[in-house]
């Protein structure tokens, strides 16, 4: 019985250090650049054609940009079948063996899969950096992407991917949105604290997520600063405030934030040194959009607490380039 206990262990042990193995290590290129491409809200209905462009777009940016990482932030598929929807938008970037993350939006549990099971089902798809579950901390999908110098392997930036969840849990207090719980503030500023005492200093950082924080709209209001961008809607975001942004500003490593969920704003707005930004809506006619769809850009450089962002639409057009801070400092 021992014996065949150990043969198991060997066995998981195995398995456990093949997947990790196989898991795609991200690094700055020789030229000291990183860069993301973010797809957002394509609401993707695998049995309506209109998805058609939403797949299109992602095509186009992938050829123009090539880039090294791809971050669907939310909403990525709102119809049945959801398995086959989530085959389908991730089928350009798996091809191209190029990584992805995700983090899930309002609407992806809502076609009869829970965020369990879709965790399930994107930890098998190849490439996928998605981490389903953290002990004690709600949601699911909250994790750090660490991206690897060019010339070694000690970390250069990192990546904060996180659950904004849904709905208000408390709807016969507040409506509206849902918002960060306190156990996922608590694990961001555990991990951050953790990555600048392994890494000796506090590392640039760029966060993802789907709804916007309430700090959004004060940002872009913001008159010494003006935004970069399209404002069509009031940005959604929960009636709670519940301090993540505040963590991140004590915390110092976080540049910019890069949220989906209002498919009519695409800004880059700025407050308090940090870059509160929007993806640009990428899906089809499945839901509402004034704007050509397209991806949003977002390039680090290796050893700079600054970034590059733009507009990439699906018909091949860069827009609304941002430099980060650059752009939004005093001119001389």
């Amino acid at each position: 019985m021992l014996k065949r206990n150990l043969i198991n262990l060997t066995l998981i042990m195995f398995m456990v250090s093949s997947v990790l193995a196989q898991s795609p290590a991200l690094r700055f290129k020789t030229d000291k650049t990183f860069k993301i491409a973010q797809f957002t809200d394509t609401h993707i209905k695998p049995e309506d054609p209109k998805s058609e462009a939403a797949f299109k777009t992602i095509n186009e940016v992938l050829e123009k940009e090539k880039p090294d990482l791809v971050v669907f932030t939310g909403d990525v598929v709102t119809g049945k079948p959801v398995e086959k929807g989530w085959q389908m938008v991730t089928k350009p970037v798996i091809d191209r063996k190029i990584p992805f993350a995700v983090v899930f939006g309002n609407h992806d549990d809502e076609q009869g899969l829970s965020r369990a099971q879709l965790s399930d089902l994107l930890v098998k798809l190849p490439g996928c950096l998605f981490v389903p579950k953290v002990q004690d901390v709600f949601g699911y999908g909250n994790y750090v992407l660490e991206v690897k110098s060019s010339t070694g392997n000690a970390s250069s930036a990192l990546l904060y991917c996180m659950d904004s969840n849904a709905y208000s849990p408390m709807k016969d207090v507040v409506d509206g949105y849902g918002w960060f719980h306190e156990d996922q503030i608590d694990w961001y500023r555990e991990q951050s604290k953790k990555q600048a005492a392994v890494n000796g200093k506090v590392l640039p950082a760029l966060a993802f997520f789907h709804i916007p924080l309430p700090e959004y709209a004060e940002a872009y209001k913001n008159e010494k600063n003006p935004a970069v961008g399209v404002r069509l809607e009031n940005e959604c975001a929960p009636r709670v405030n519940s301090g993540m942004y505040l963590a991140m500003l004590e915390c110092g490593d976080v540049m910019g934030t890069f949220v989906g969920h209002d498919h009519v704003n695409d800004y880059v707005a700025y407050l308090n040194g940090i870059a509160l930004a929007y993806g640009r809506f990428t899906g089809g006619k499945t839901t509402y959009s004034e704007l050509p769809n397209g991806g949003r850009i977002i390039e680090l450089s290796e050893g700079e607490r600054a970034f590059k962002t733009w507009i990439r639409t699906g018909e091949g057009d860069v827009l609304l380039p941002v430099s980060f801070p650059s752009d939004f400092q005093p001119k001389k």
